[in-house]
């Protein structure tokens, strides 16, 4: 199947990139989280407006994603999460969108919530290491207090 992607996928590409994947792959992933848009002749004059699009919401280089992962490292980022009694374990967990949220009201860069990584899922109150994906050369990691409300 012939994909044209709309956001980065790790490990297949870019936005704007033209890929061949399997049928399933794209059927049944990229195409409903709408990663990706089906290859026509239409969809390829696309192409362009696409990288356009994308680079104007993109880190502009290595310098740039390099000013923001010391931006990112300086900065002191709390969420507030409903808890779930004494035990400090939370109703639900921390999303990669309030963790987003979190780092702009800090006064931090406006993060993509796709370019937050987060390792294992954050139930509990307490400090939580999690890794932003600023460059495909360049990973900052931010330490997110979460605090109960």
């Amino acid at each position: 199947m012939k994909l044209i992607l709309t956001a980065d996928v790790p490990n297949l590409g870019a936005p704007g990139d033209i890929v061949e994947v399997k049928d399933g792959y794209g059927r049944n992933y990229l195409l409903p989280r709408q990663f990706a848009i089906v290859a026509t002749r239409g969809a390829e004059k696309q192409v362009e407006q696409i990288r356009r699009a994308q680079k104007a919401r993109q880190i502009r280089d290595l310098g740039h994603a390099k000013e923001v992962a010391g931006q990112l490292g300086n900065l002191s980022v709390s969420v507030t999460a409903k808890a779930a009694g004494d035990s400090g374990r939370l109703f639900g967990s921390v999303t990669a969108a309030q963790i987003a949220e979190a780092v702009k009201k800090a006064g931090g860069p406006v993060l993509d919530r796709h370019a937050i990584e987060i390792g294992e899922q954050i139930k509990t109150v307490g400090t939580h290491a999690v890794s932003v994906r600023l460059h495909p050369e360049v990973t900052s990691e931010v330490q997110v207090a979460v605090v109960a409300s």
